[in-house]
């Protein structure tokens, strides 16, 4: 049997890339001995270096793209409603093509019928947000006309990023035996008041320090610089600062090392599932039912009445995580740290 050279087209976010990866080992059940190429934008290539599924990745740009439109693919599987990618999907040669593409007005449209309800949740806003019950991982395998069986997203850490953070961890005199609860207080520029305001987590820390006997990690990219500089001034030498520059390995370690991972709905928490790490997964404008935690952590939702909305930006004066009460996050960590608990 001629072996299938398969083209995974995802390029964007870095959440959305990482939590795509279940999907190879769906492939590869599928297609034993295919090749698996997967285009992706730079700022996520890291995410999927030193991955055994992945025989090529391609950094998507002006020559990545010459050089796919002279090769011949059995299968293009395009999972981005970005324009850059759903052209690729159309440029690409493939006899067959899953997922989304572009038709002859240049408007973006389902390449396969199950694919269609997958569609369908980017325009129906209803449908996305109440009746839908699927979760992503759900919504790419039927698209991809593959069986989901729990397939779990792929991380791969490599030997330097773990070390990276067994030496932030004996620097900062974090022993083996420590519990240690990371709080990622960011969630990125896509949606409006995705995580917990500066204030709440300062008050949050103080109730798992006063509940539980833990060290805190903060979390984060370099949009978070400011809100973690903050936190560290009110809370001094009761928190650890991991940085705002680490590479997404190197965050991905520092993670790996957590008892226990404290997120909004972004890259954070993707790693953390990556990782098999427990989480608690908070959410306000983005849709919980698309998120699957495999059984490890749980799920904190708010009840605001105009959530989930997608808004990227809020004129409220409380918003709908400001309605998450600290009491739940409290009682969701001593539930998953019932050793940890004080005295």
């Amino acid at each position: 049997m001629k072996k299938k050279n398969i083209l995974v087209i995802k390029l964007a976010s870095a959440g959305d890339v990482l939590r795509t990866t279940a999907l190879l080992s769906g492939l590869k059940d599928k297609y034993p001995d295919s090749r698996i190429t997967w285009v992706v934008e730079p700022q996520s290539r890291g995410l999927l270096e030193g991955n055994l599924n992945i025989d090529n990745i391609f950094v998507y740009g002006e020559d990545s793209v010459s050089l796919l439109k002279t090769e011949e693919f059995d299968i293009v599987i395009s999972l981005d409603k970005a324009f850059e990618a759903i052209s690729l999907a159309m440029l690409v040669r493939a006899p067959e093509k899953y997922g989304y593409g572009m038709d002859r007005e240049g408007r973006l449209c389902p390449l396969n019928r199950e694919a269609e309800y997958s569609y369908l949740l980017g325009i129906d806003d209803n449908l996305k947000f109440f009746k839908n019950n699927k979760t992503y991982q759900e919504l790419i395998f039927e698209s991809s006309r593959l069986q989901y069986k729990g397939n779990q997203y792929e991380l791969i850490l490599g030997k330097r990023h773990l070390d990276f953070a067994a030496d932030f961890f004996k620097n900062n005199n974090l022993g083996e035996k420590d519990a240690v609860i990371g709080i990622n207080t960011g969630s990125g520029r896509a949606f409006a008041n995705k995580n917990l305001r500066r204030e709440r987590i300062v008050e949050l820390i103080k109730l798992l320090r006063a509940e539980l006997a833990v060290k805190i990690i903060l979390l984060g990219g370099p949009l978070e610089e400011e809100i973690n500089r903050y936190i560290k001034k009110c809370m001094g030498h009761e928190v650890i600062d991991a940085g705002c520059g680490n590479t997404l390995k190197d965050f991905a370690a520092l993670i790996n090392r957590c008892s226990l991972v404290i997120a909004s709905d972004t890259l954070a928490m993707h790693m953390a599932i990556a990782l098999k790490k427990p989480v608690i997964a908070l959410f306000g404008p983005t849709c919980s039912q698309e998120i699957d935690l495999y059984g490890a952590g749980c799920k904190i939702i708010s009840g605001a009445k105009c959530g989930p909305c997608y808004k990227k930006k809020c004129y409220n004066d409380i918003t709908c995580m400001d309605m998450i009460g600290l009491d739940k996050i409290l009682e969701a960590a001593k539930g998953l740290m019932e050793p940890c608990a004080k005295i």
